[in-house]
């Protein structure tokens, strides 16, 4: 029946990472009703009318619809007899998704059952698999958007194990130091009194310029055309957070929202479940200007003292028709130290500042890097202390 064909085809778009529930597999149903089964583009435009939330899953639709409905003949006599081609994946051209749809309609693989004495050394062996060298080496170059799925579940894993972006800097506070060296001085405090208690003996006591790592805030763009990058940059800001080093996380789409008290949760999966329970904007739209001008207004000056950095993670694509946005990033420029920018839009060897936001943006920030596969992420800390390049001069 079409009605079983069209539950299996939302399946398909689920497990190929679209938020496909029963709501919209009911309307999908109601959708058929109405157009009517004789024409095919009139199917394939009402199933996309009422499936896809944003315009970004149109070319994973067109491939999918396009692989599971394929059979010309029986579309000839009814489409209500198509039957779905699950291990077959057609003669079309690969979707920017398209490994991940492959995935999806591929034919699951039987279960086995579970034998309760080895299944422990199972799970192990299993891990240790997904962590091998060669998948490590594999992904590292490996966009987030085309990954498969089980693909974005190591990665998301390997992001929390990067290195830190950030070297510790040198304060003007001493902390005590165990011997002489360089850069120690003889803390006289401190040895008097250790004269006081042992007054026959004279043991110099030292101190040395304490170093800490630097605060960095964390601004997040979490709309429709950020998702992936945004989740698995939660990941790598959760891991950050794990090895003490201080960050404040903010997400941003339409409204500006503070996550960095989910993100203490040492499990990651708790923690990205509380910034979803927080967040009321997930892939929605986009209001940096907005965004920043809150961000100026209620939280810069208690997040950027003590020369705090801002990582700004967003695509630009800015639809805010009521926000300054130069003006906003200009005066976020002045509180922070420094603002890096990283655009995953910046992975394409053409790209050009075109985007007003783009335009906007790049005048007010320090550093402009891409921020679309684990290497990016794992040589930010290599680009951040490498001499910068004036971001402005892409605006020419």
């Amino acid at each position: 029946m079409i009605a079983d064909n069209i539950v299996h085809f939302a399946r398909v778009l689920r497990d190929a990472g679209m938020a496909i529930g029963p709501d919209r597999v009911l309307a999908a149903l109601s959708a058929v009703e109405v157009v009517g089964l004789d024409r095919r583009e009139d199917v394939h435009a009402a199933l996309s009318a009422v499936m896809l939330e944003r315009h970004e899953q149109q070319p994973l639709f067109d491939a999918a619809f396009e692989t599971f409905w394929r059979d010309p003949k029986l579309l000839e006599q009814m489409m209500y007899l198509l039957l779905p081609k699950i291990t077959g994946r057609g003669e079309l051209q690969r979707a920017p998704r398209a490994n991940r749809l492959a995935q999806a309609l591929s034919a699951p693989k039987e279960p086995q059952a579970p034998n309760p004495a080895n299944q422990t050394a199972k799970e192990d062996v299993q891990f240790d698999t997904h962590f091998t060298f060669s998948d490590r080496e594999r992904l590292q170059k490996a966009d987030f958007e085309s990954m498969t799925t089980a693909e974005y579940e190591l990665a998301k894993k390997l992001a929390e194990q990067l290195p830190l972006p950030v070297d510790a800097v040198r304060r003007r506070r001493h902390e005590p130091a165990p011997n002489a060296g360089q850069g120690r001085r003889i803390d006289l405090r401190a040895t008097l009194q250790r004269m006081a208690r042992q007054p026959q003996t004279l043991a110099p006591r030292y101190t040395r310029p304490r170093e800490e790592l630097p605060a960095l805030v964390v601004l997040i763009d979490i709309s429709g055309s950020m998702e992936r990058y945004s989740r698995l940059m939660l990941h790598y800001v959760h891991g950050l957070m794990r090895r003490a080093l201080k960050v404040h996380v903010l997400t941003f789409g339409t409204r500006l929202t503070n996550i960095t008290r989910c993100l203490k949760e040492r499990d990651p999966d708790v923690a990205l479940r509380l910034a979803d329970e927080r967040v009321q904007d997930w892939k929605g739209g986009t209001r940096i200007a907005s965004s920043l001008q809150d961000f100026n207004r209620l939280w810069a000056r208690r997040l950027l003292g003590a020369n705090a950095a801002v990582l700004l993670v967003s695509d630009g694509l800015d639809r805010d028709e009521h926000g300054d946005l130069s003006a906003a990033a200009a005066q976020l420029r002045r509180l922070a130290h420094q603002v890096v920018w990283l655009n995953p839009l910046l992975r394409y060897e053409g790209f050009e500042a075109k985007a007003s936001g783009v335009r906007a943006l790049l005048p007010h920030v320090d550093r402009f890097l891409p921020v679309h596969n684990l290497a990016s992420l794992a040589d930010l800390g290599d680009a951040l202390r490498a001499p910068p390049v004036a971001p402005h001069t892409l605006l020419h």
